[in-house]
C-alpha cells in the first residue's frame, strides 16, 4: 500500500479552538499525523511518498469539488485577516458572525467586503482554527488525495492519503470540523473522472461526514455512507438522520447509519456490514474510506468505545468489499495511539487484500 504524506502539514498549527462554549488547546494538532508517520516507519506496509502534482493539475482536482469563490477566499484569507490588523499575525483567525440559513434571514449571494464576516460565511463553528499555513496544509493534503486516487485508478489495490488538516466536514463552499479541503470528495471525483462510473465513499470517523454528504446529496453516481455517533448528541448535530437519503436523482443514494453514544464493537460491526451491503447492491468500482480513529474508547472528543486491537477487524472488513480503495485520514484525536490504531485497520485490510 503506498502511503502519500504531506510535508506541508505542520504549517497548519491552530493554538485555540472553542470547544462546547470555551476556548481550548486545538485537538487537531501536527503530532497526529507524526504518530501515524512513525508507525508506518515501524511497520512499513509499501512505499512512503509525497506527491509529484504539477500545481495545474491540483487546481483541477481541486476545482471539480469546491466552488471558485470558496476557493479564491481560502487562498487570501490568511493575508486579509492581516490586513484587518497587523496584531492579527500571531493570532489564529475564527468566526464570530454567520448567516443563518433560513431564507428571510441574511443573504449570502453578496460577498462581504469585512474579511471576519467572509470568514462567517464560509464557516459552520468557530472550533476550526485558520492560520498562516492552513492554505498551504490544505493544498498538499488534497494533492494527496489526488495522488493516492490516481495511483488506484492505474491498478493500485489501495493506497493512503496521509494528511492534515482533515477534510471530510468541508463542503463545497464552507470549512469547519477542523476541515478546509474535502480530501475525501476530491478522491472519489478523480476516481469518477479516471473512468469508475460508480464510486463509494464509506465513512468510519465517529463524527458524520456532512462535507461529503452534502456534496454529492444530489448525484446517483457517488454512494455515501457514514457511520457515525447520533447527531441528537453528537458533532456536527445538524445532519447525519436516517432519513436523509438524497435528493433529485441522488434520491437512495446516501445512507447514514448513526449510533448511539457508547456503542461497542458489536453495534458498531453490525452498522459497518450494512453499509458494506449497501456498497455492493450499488455496484460500486471503488471505494473512497475517510478514516477517522475518533471511534477509539479514549478518544478525548468521541464517544464509541473500539480498542487498538479492534482495527485489525475493521480494516479487513473494508477489505472484503473487494474493491481499489483510497484511504483519507481523518480524526482521531487520541494522539499517542492514533498510529497504532491507523496503521492496525490498514495492516487489517492489506492482510486481507
Amino acid at each position: 500500500m503506498q502511503t502519500f504524506h504531506n510535508p506541508h502539514h505542520a504549517g497548519h498549527a491552530g493554538q485555540q479552538e472553542m470547544f462546547r462554549g470555551r476556548m481550548v488547546p486545538c485537538h487537531e494538532v501536527p503530532a497526529r499525523l507524526d504518530y501515524v508517520l512513525t508507525e508506518l516507519r515501524r511497520r512499513p506496509l509499501g512505499a512512503m511518498t509525497i506527491t509529484d502534482l504539477t500545481e495545474a493539475a491540483l487546481d483541477k482536482g481541486i476545482a471539480r469539488v469546491h466552488s471558485a469563490r470558496y476557493l479564491d477566499f481560502l487562498a487570501n484569507a490568511w493575508d486579509d485577516w492581516v490586513a484587518m490588523d497587523p496584531a492579527n499575525a500571531q493570532r489564529d483567525a475564527l468566526p464570530s458572525v454567520w448567516p443563518l440559513g433560513n431564507r428571510h434571514a441574511f443573504r449570502n449571494d453578496v460577498l462581504p467586503a469585512n474579511f471576519a464576516a467572509r470568514l462567517g460565511l464560509f464557516s459552520f463553528d468557530s472550533g476550526s482554527p485558520l492560520t498562516s499555513g492552513t492554505w498551504a496544509a490544505a493544498r498538499g493534503g488534497a494533492a494527496c488525495a489526488l495522488a493516492a486516487a490516481n495511483a488506484v485508478a492505474s491498478g493500485a489495490r489501495s493506497a493512503f492519503a496521509l494528511t492534515r488538516p482533515p477534510g471530510h466536514h468541508a463542503g463545497v463552499d464552507f470549512l469547519g470540523g477542523y476541515c478546509f479541503l474535502n480530501n475525501a470528495a476530491i478522491a472519489a471525483q478523480a476516481l469518477r473522472d479516471a473512468g469508475h462510473t460508480h464510486v463509494a465513499v464509506l465513512d468510519v470517523d465517529y463524527h458524520h461526514g456532512n462535507g461529503t454528504q452534502t456534496i454529492f446529496y444530489e448525484r446517483a453516481d457517488v454512494l455515501t455512507v457514514s457511520i457515525h455517533g447520533d447527531p441528537a448528541t453528537e458533532y456536527p448535530f445538524f445532519l447525519g438522520h436516517t432519513d436523509e437519503r438524497g435528493a433529485g436523482i441522488g434520491a437512495g443514494f446516501n445512507l447514514n447509519l448513526p449510533l448511539p453514544r457508547g456503542s461497542g464493537l458489536a453495534a458498531w460491526r453490525t452498522a459497518l456490514d450494512q453499509g458494506l451491503q449497501a456498497v455492493a447492491d450499488f455496484g460500486a468500482q471503488a471505494l473512497v474510506v475517510p478514516m477517522g480513529l475518533d471511534t477509539f474508547e479514549g478518544d478525548p472528543i468521541s464517544g464509541f468505545t473500539l480498542r487498538s486491537e479492534d482495527y485489525f477487524a475493521v480494516g479487513a472488513a473494508l477489505a472484503s468489499a473487494g474493491l481499489p480503495t483510497v484511504f483519507t485520514f481523518e480524526g482521531g484525536y487520541a494522539v499517542a495511539e492514533v498510529g497504532t490504531n491507523a496503521v492496525n485497520l490498514l495492516e487489517g485490510f492489506q492482510q486481507v487484500a
